[in-house]
C-alpha cells in the first residue's frame, strides 16, 4: 500500500505551513509524503527555522513555494494551517480530501514582544501544538 501524499498549505508557506512539513518529514515520512506551500510566497520565517533547530530538526534549506509551483504533484490530503488559507483554499480535482486544522500565527503573535526570548515563546507554543497534531497522523487523516 502506498504512502498519502499530504500537503500543508497556509497563507504565506513562511512559518506554520514550513513546521508542519518538517515535523511531518522528522516523525512521519515512513508513513507519510508530505510538501507545504502557500496561497501567496512570503520568504522563509527566520524564527520557525530557529524554533525547528530547538529539536533538532533542519528546515533551514526549505522554500517559501505557492501552491502553483506544485501543479504537478497530486495530493490525497491537503491540510489547511490557517483560516485564510481555509478561506482561500482552491479546488483540488480528483479524490483529495481537504481538512482545516488551524494554528495561531507566531509572528502575529509576536509583533508586540519586547524581546527574542519573548517572541521565541510564541513559536515554541505553536510548533509543539503543530507538533502533537503531526503525532496523530495518519490515523486522524481518516
Amino acid at each position: 500500500m502506498s504512502k498519502p501524499t499530504l500537503l500543508f498549505l497556509c497563507t504565506g508557506n513562511a512559518c506554520r505551513s514550513q513546521m508542519a512539513e518538517g515535523l511531518c518529514r522528522h516523525f512521519r515520512s515512513e508513513q507519510i509524503d508530505c510538501y507545504s506551500a502557500g496561497i501567496e510566497r512570503h520568504g522563509l520565517n527566520l524564527l520557525a527555522v530557529e524554533a525547528m533547530a530547538e529539536l533538532g530538526i533542519d528546515i533551514s534549506q526549505h522554500r517559501s513555494k505557492r501552491l502553483d509551483e506544485l501543479s504537478q504533484q497530486s495530493f490525497d490530503i491537503v491540510v489547511t494551517v490557517c483560516g485564510h488559507a481555509d478561506e482561500h483554499c482552491p479546488v483540488f480535482i480528483g479524490d483529495t480530501k481537504r481538512i482545516h486544522r488551524g494554528f495561531d500565527d507566531p509572528p502575529k503573535l509576536a509583533v508586540d514582544a519586547a524581546n527574542h526570548e519573548k517572541a521565541m515563546l510564541h513559536y515554541r507554543r505553536v510548533r509543539d501544538e503543530i507538533k502533537d497534531y503531526i503525532m496523530t497522523l495518519p490515523e486522524s487523516l481518516a
